[in-house]
């Protein structure tokens, strides 16, 4: 049994999913009609949980093998390539020795970490050494694709992230694979909208034209509201719409800031209780107290320029034309080209975004502290002079 409802990590089950009815019903759609698919969104609006959720559908779960793997941390071939042997070593384990065993004869190069004991039940030892030639792995890993007893559905999370790998064409590679296997289909999730969309729509790129492109949008407000009251009445609390619309635009719709929220409320209103608005702002400043120590080690450990350029963006909430005089002189910043410096900086860390213009700080309870906090932060944002 869930204790809370309201879940920040993983995926449970359907009824602990919020909405998404549309987008799931094109994901599993494209993927049926055999289609690959580019699912583009900003992190924490939940890709993954679509994902994870889809994979469930019966049409999915009883037709294909599903792996699932995140390539965020990756950087390199070989960190995918170990990633997507795991993954696909994982999920066929618990079926049976059959099913591993026809990955078994193609994946010839990783023999050596797979053995079984006396009663045939396989033991897994892989590690990231054992990828000794990521190409040939590869190589083999799509031959047991195209051989697999089964459709075979792959999701690769972060996916923009093969752009910055050591190695040389790896798109080129990835795009000739995927599109001579004909026995699987492959969904690729990532959460930087402007290199997600040169990788697929740019004419010069290996990926172009090679997928059905799908946005993934804020969950509408009043789906969020009957999904939050519907949990907390289920378990005999109420909790007022007024406190939930506050949370949802506080966030932008922003699906795991709301999430972790709503945690703390429901955790926080005892049976028979209500919710009320007021009690938001004191889960919020939780949440912001137990990130605080985190953050300020971050903050002491960010030079001193890309620190005075965060929370000028901070503190503009929407911050445009940040190079321009007139936000210079705002924000009592140096010069327009150590702004560029810092900015680089920044967004290679990702500590902001930038969408149409706009430079946004990425994670909104950082943002929450910086503002709330400031005079505590304030030394950190000194501007030594001599």
């Amino acid at each position: 049994m869930i204790r809370n409802p309201f879940i920040t990590s993983g995926y449970v089950s359907a009824d602990y999913f919020c909405d998404r009815r549309f987008e799931s019903e094109q994901l599993v759609r494209e993927v049926m009609n055999g289609n690959n698919l580019a699912l583009v969104s900003i992190r924490r609006m939940g890709k993954t949980g679509l994902i994870r959720h889809c994979f469930q559908f019966p049409e999915i779960k009883q037709g294909y093998y599903t792996f699932f793997i995140d390539i965020y941390d990756s950087r390199s071939l070989r960190d995918l390539v170990f990633a997507l042997s795991k993954e696909i070593l994982e999920v066929l384990k618990p079926i049976g020795k059959k099913a591993l065993h026809g990955f078994w004869e193609c994946v010839k190069s990783l023999q050596a970490s797979i053995s079984f004991d006396v009663n045939g039940m396989p033991s897994l030892n892989l590690g990231l050494g054992d990828i000794q030639a990521p190409a040939t792995t590869l190589d083999e890993i799509f031959r047991y694709l195209e051989q697999a007893d089964k459709p075979c559905l792959i999701a690769i999370d972060e996916f923009q992230q093969i752009t910055g790998y050591a190695e040389k064409n790896v798109e080129a590679t990835l795009r000739t694979y995927v599109q001579h296997c004909n026995n699987a289909r492959f969904i690729f999730a990532g959460s930087q909208r402007h290199v997600m969309g040169n990788m697929f729509l740019t004419p010069s790129r290996p990926f172009y034209q090679s997928v059905s492109m799908m946005h993934l949008e804020r969950i509408p407000l009043e789906e969020y509201v009957f999904f939050a009251r519907s949990h907390f009445e289920r378990n005999s609390k109420t909790v007022e719409t007024e406190a939930i619309i506050r949370i949802y635009r506080q966030f932008e719709g922003g699906t795991w800031y709301i999430q972790k929220v709503l945690n703390v409320l429901y955790d926080m209103t005892p049976p028979q209780g209500v919710c009320r608005v007021r009690m938001a702002e004191e889960a919020i400043r939780q949440i912001v107290g137990s990130f605080r120590y985190t953050y300020s080690e971050i903050l002491f450990r960010m030079p001193e320029k890309q620190k005075e350029l965060l929370i000028a963006i901070t503190k503009e909430r929407e911050a445009k034309a940040i190079t321009s005089g007139a936000f210079i002189k705002k924000y009592k910043l140096l010069s327009a080209s150590l702004v560029q410096s810092a900015l680089k900086g920044l967004l290679e860390k990702e500590f902001i975004t930038h969408e149409a213009g706009v430079y946004k700080i990425y994670d909104r309870f950082l943002g929450i502290c910086l503002v709330v906090n400031y005079k505590v932060y304030q030394p950190l944002f000194q501007r030594r002079r001599k």
